[in-house]
């Protein structure tokens, strides 16, 4: 076998890359796959290496600090982070993760081969400074993320969450009511299984890839449905999707409305309208207008008081979705608890302009941060005299077997 189409090998490269911090690990994933020669049962491998190293970051770092205080070229920790990985972690036999790991050390051989012996020596010393360590280390969290959530639900609540982020993510789909449903999808594919957060929703071993190929799913948590749901568009209506792109609620906003009425979706950028115009395409959906526009500015293209309903699904600091992006707990940082609610309500206090007398507006996002869900929609009705809110809802991920997600439905009276 090459090393190029090694597992082990792209997982170094990959962790090298997303250590230097520039990349979010999913698009180094994707683009790791797309260029490996790698079998489907080598790239389930490489995934659950990579994504499985930067989960458990803090306890890799910790498990190394103890044979190792001199800093570390960035190969030779990858190295050693995936190998502890593998040793702590996965069903790997010792003797094959020594011996993989000191192939692909290099100049870092004799550190790589001593630290991984020596660790394998000594595994139950280890395993008690793991059981004395702080959460942090234990949980593999950043404090200030545990005391937030600690402060919020609780002890026993946070380390429930914790332990449901450092598991691999489960593959979920809707099925495009506009092609079939999901009791014809599950007859077609025996372990596809019905979920019980929402009809139209599966969880999936194997996505059958012809279930992609001809528009009859997309690849989708069901707690992105529920702001659907909520804001609830009619056939004929004219609706506007915010913060559109790639297009998952879109599709499923034109299912509601059977493919009738008009629905404006937006982004800051061409190239996610891109993706989301393929999307639409692929899953059948006609009645969607791609728009390039920033959702916090004005445009003569969207009228004030021009739509009956609109989704303002915000950007914001993900910590609902931490299990699916697993990197999003090292790049959070006190400061973005500052600075995204007062984005959001902008956002959504610009929405608001938009909205028709007796229109509904629905409020979303993937955080579990008070600051970003309930005191940002309070802030709105304080600020905007029109706006009543008239329910709201929320997704505990570790509750209710699905993401984490917010969404709050307004009118304007």
């Amino acid at each position: 076998m090459s090393i190029e189409a090694n597992p082990r090998a792209v997982a170094v490269r990959a962790l090298v890359e997303w250590q230097r911090g520039k990349t979010f690990a999913d698009e180094i994933l994707h683009a790791a796959q797309a260029n490996a020669r790698l079998s489907d049962r080598d790239r389930a491998f490489f995934r659950e290496l990579f994504y499985g190293a930067i989960r458990w970051l803090a306890e890799l770092d910790f498990l190394i600090s103890r044979f190792r205080d001199a800093p570390l070229e960035e190969e030779a920790r990858a190295v050693l982070r995936l190998g502890f990985y593998q040793l702590w972690h996965m069903r790997v036999p010792a003797h094959a993760v020594v011996n993989e790991s000191v192939t692909l050390a290099g100049r870092a051989r004799g550190v790589v081969n001593a630290v991984l012996r020596r660790a394998l020596r000594e595994e139950r010393e280890l395993t008690r400074a793991l059981d004395r360590a702080p959460q942090s280390v234990r949980w593999s969290h950043p404090d200030f993320l545990i005391d937030r959530w600690v402060s919020a639900f609780g002890e026993d609540a946070t380390r429930a969450l914790c332990e449901w982020n450092n598991q691999p993510s489960a593959v979920f789909v809707r099925a495009n009511g506009l092609r079939t449903t999901a009791d014809e999808l599950r007859r077609s594919a025996p372990d596809a299984r019905l979920v019980a957060a929402h009809p139209s929703a599966l969880e999936v071993d194997h996505l059958p890839p012809e279930w992609l190929r001809d528009g009859l799913c997309y690849v989708q948590d069901p707690s992105t449905l529920i702001a659907c749901d909520l804001l609830a568009p009619q056939p004929g209506e004219t609706v506007l999707d915010l913060c559109a792109a790639p297009g998952g609620k879109t599709s499923y906003l034109a299912e509601l409305m059977r493919n009738e009425g008009r629905i404006v979706a937006c982004d800051l950028w061409e190239s996610r309208l891109v993706r989301l115009r393929e999307n639409m395409e692929r899953l059948g959906v006609r009645n969607v207008e791609p728009l390039v526009h920033d959702g916090m500015r004005a445009s003569e293209q969207l009228a004030r008081a021009s739509f009956d309903r609109i989704l303002v699904d915000a950007p914001c600091s993900n910590t609902g979705v931490i299990r699916r992006r697993v990197d999003v707990r090292w790049r959070l940082t006190d400061e973005d608890f500052l600075r995204m609610p007062a984005q959001q309500l902008a956002l959504l206090r610009r929405a608001a302009e938009l909205l028709k007398p007796g229109g509904t507006l629905v409020y979303s996002t993937c955080s579990l941060e008070a600051e970003e869900n309930e005191d940002v929609v309070r802030s709105a009705v304080a600020a905007v005299p029109a706006l009543r809110l008239i329910d709201q809802t929320r997704t505990i991920p570790f509750v209710d077997g699905i993401d984490g997600a917010f969404a709050a439905r307004l009118m304007r009276v």
